[in-house]
Formats: C-alpha cells, sequence, structure tokens
C-alpha cells in the first residue's frame, strides 16, 4: 500500500482579491486564527463571505482549500480513500487531510448541506484535541500549528430544512454577513467592474428596492454577486435594462408573474 502525499502552498491565492471590510469580521478574523478557534461565516448567499475567506487568506498568506459541500459530500470525501492504480492499492489523502497535514485554511462552502457523517469527522477539529481520525489508516493526525477550519451557513435558506446543530454551533466564533450598506455596494461594484459610479448606483437602488419587497415571497432576493454580474454586463456594452433582466431577475424566481412585476420594477427604475 502507497501513501501519496501532497506539497503545501499549492493553493495560495496569489493576487490579491477586493473585499470591502463592512463591520469588524477581518479583526475578529485575525484574532481568531492566532488562537485557532474554528471560524463561522453566516449570511445569505452572495454578500461576500467566499470572498472574504479568499481575501484573509492572502492578507495571512497561507494556503486555502476550498470545499463546495452539498448533499451528496460525504466525510470519504473529505478525508481520503483507496484507489487501485495496476496491482497496487494507494492512499490519496481528501482535502481536509492535506489541510490538517499542511496547516492549511480549510473552507468548507455551505457545510450544512453535506452528509451528518461529515460534521462527526470535524468534530474533534473543533475541540481542544485538534486531531483527525482516520479510520480507514487507522491513524490519529494532531493538525499542524497553523491548521485552521472555516465554514459558511446561509440560516435564511436553510430554516427548517438543514440546520446546522447548537452542539455544532457552539464549537465556532462567528460572524454575521449581509448585504452592505448603499455606498459601500456602490463602491464594491464600481472596484470589481469599473462600471460608472451612477449606474453601480442605480443596480444598488434596484437591488434595495426588491430586498424591500417581502411580499414576492422570494427564497432568495438580490445579491451583491448578482449585481456584480449585471454591472459587468453593462460594462460590456449589453443594454442596461435587459443586462438587469437576465442578470437581476430572472436567477430570482421562475414564477411568470413574479419575473413581469421585477421587470417592469427594474425598467423603471433604470
Amino acid at each position: 500500500m502507497k501513501e501519496v502525499v501532497f506539497s503545501p502552498n499549492k493553493n495560495k491565492i496569489e493576487e490579491v482579491p477586493y473585499y470591502k471590510p463592512i463591520a469588524k469580521e477581518v479583526e475578529v478574523f485575525t484574532h481568531s486564527y492566532k488562537q485557532k478557534l474554528p471560524f463561522l461565516l453566516k449570511g445569505p448567499t452572495g454578500t461576500g463571505k467566499s470572498r472574504f475567506i479568499e481575501y484573509i487568506a492572502h492578507e495571512l498568506g497561507k494556503e486555502l482549500i476550498t470545499v463546495s459541500c452539498h448533499e451528496e459530500t460525504s466525510s470519504t470525501d473529505l478525508i481520503g480513500r483507496y484507489i487501485i492504480k495496476g496491482a497496487e492499492t494507494t492512499w490519496i489523502d481528501g482535502p481536509l487531510t492535506i489541510a490538517v497535514k499542511n496547516g492549511a485554511i480549510l473552507y468548507l462552502d455551505e457545510i450544512a448541506e453535506a452528509r451528518p457523517d461529515v460534521i462527526v469527522a470535524i468534530h474533534s477539529l473543533t475541540d481542544h484535541r485538534r486531531e483527525l481520525f482516520i479510520d480507514k489508516l487507522g491513524k490519529t493526525i494532531r493538525a499542524h500549528k497553523d491548521f485552521m477550519l472555516v465554514a459558511s451557513f446561509n440560516p435564511g435558506y436553510q430554516r427548517g430544512f438543514k440546520e446546522l446543530k447548537p452542539s455544532t454551533r457552539q464549537r465556532f466564533v462567528a460572524v454575521s454577513f449581509d448585504y452592505p450598506e448603499a455606498k459601500i455596494e456602490t463602491e464594491i461594484l464600481v472596484n470589481e467592474t469599473s462600471i460608472k459610479e451612477s449606474d453601480a448606483k442605480k443596480l444598488v437602488n434596484i437591488a434595495n428596492k426588491i430586498r424591500n419587497l417581502t411580499e414576492l415571497g422570494l427564497t432568495e432576493t438580490v445579491s451583491t454577486r448578482l449585481l456584480v454580474d449585471a454591472a459587468k454586463l453593462i460594462e460590456s456594452g449589453l443594454p442596461k435594462r435587459l443586462a438587469v433582466h437576465v442578470a437581476v431577475v430572472e436567477p430570482l424566481t421562475d414564477d411568470l408573474e413574479v419575473i413581469k412585476a421585477l421587470k417592469d420594477l427594474c425598467d423603471l427604475m433604470i
């Protein structure tokens, strides 16, 4: 049996990701990292959770390993598995094991989507033990001193469907993310896409108007990510109304009446 060893730092982020702090999240994360406390990012989709962790990993000069969790994500996917190569069996480390060994930041995006055995697998890494038990190898690995576990969670979307248990939540330092105030969101659009400030303000006004229309019953509302997409299309030359329709309105819903209502609203505001 052969064990494959991965070299560290292959996932370091070389370019500086643009991120605009909106509260004390950078300061809180920095102190949590020093104390090696697991970190939970809470908030709606498209509010900058993934961008934040990319930014902070770059600032710290640390390797970042990201796993986008879904309903089929299992502990085996994270820890590793045996594969057959020719006549021999080889063990391949999973992203969690690589991060634990190399001292990387492991980011579990939408952790509540993963199977329950994933939560069980990380429990011993989120308390004083900081250990990973690999059942298939019969090994317990002590986490590298620089290892840090970060997860994200969308409470609004998951409520009543898949939620993190209190026993899991209380293992993390947690910070809530939300949509930035209008001035900051406008600045983000301008920096991300080079769109005119006047057009960026219009997009932000549209977003805030839709965010307040709770009677529409939207599962998710307009994220900053959708606004960035619309701004990119406008900046590339697509007509503004069409750009807003395809990048903001259509992704929000499949209900034809709601689409029409949102389109009319956006057309007026553009």
